[in-house]
């Protein structure tokens, strides 16, 4: 296996992880009813998110939490997306970058989940 090290890797994990998201019975028809047919615009801004985490390349322009907020979502969801985020990142790299990247989506997961909970909607702390 090998480090993620670029775009293309960070495409090949947010272009597998979606596809699991979308076949998954849980958390899938959330992500099916939320986003369009079109998934591809979706996908792009996943890629330009992730590189600025991983690698600080700018080019992320967008409000994730502001497109969760409105959605019945609750812990047992974001571990799910967790379970399936690590998963994909395992199946397909290693090493420092690799860990970051789940590090980082465990705390994104942490942070919606205590906004959310803020905002009187979910509640508990996401447990991978």
């Amino acid at each position: 296996m090998k480090e993620i090290e670029n775009i293309d890797d960070i495409k090949l994990f947010v272009n597998e992880f979606y596809a699991k998201v979308k076949a998954d019975l849980f958390i899938g028809p959330i992500f099916m009813e939320t986003i369009p047919e079109d998934w591809q615009p979706h996908l792009e801004k996943m890629y330009a998110f992730w590189n600025a985490a991983l690698f600080g390349v700018a080019g992320f322009r967008g409000n994730p939490f502001a497109k969760h907020a409105p959605l019945k979502i609750g812990p047992e969801h974001f571990n799910r997306w967790l379970e399936i985020f690590f998963s994909t990142i395992d199946e397909n790299f290693e090493g420092s970058v690799a860990a970051d990247a789940k590090n980082r989506a465990e705390l994104m997961a942490d942070m919606f989940l205590s906004r959310l909970q803020k905002m009187g909607g979910a509640s508990d702390k996401v447990v991978v």
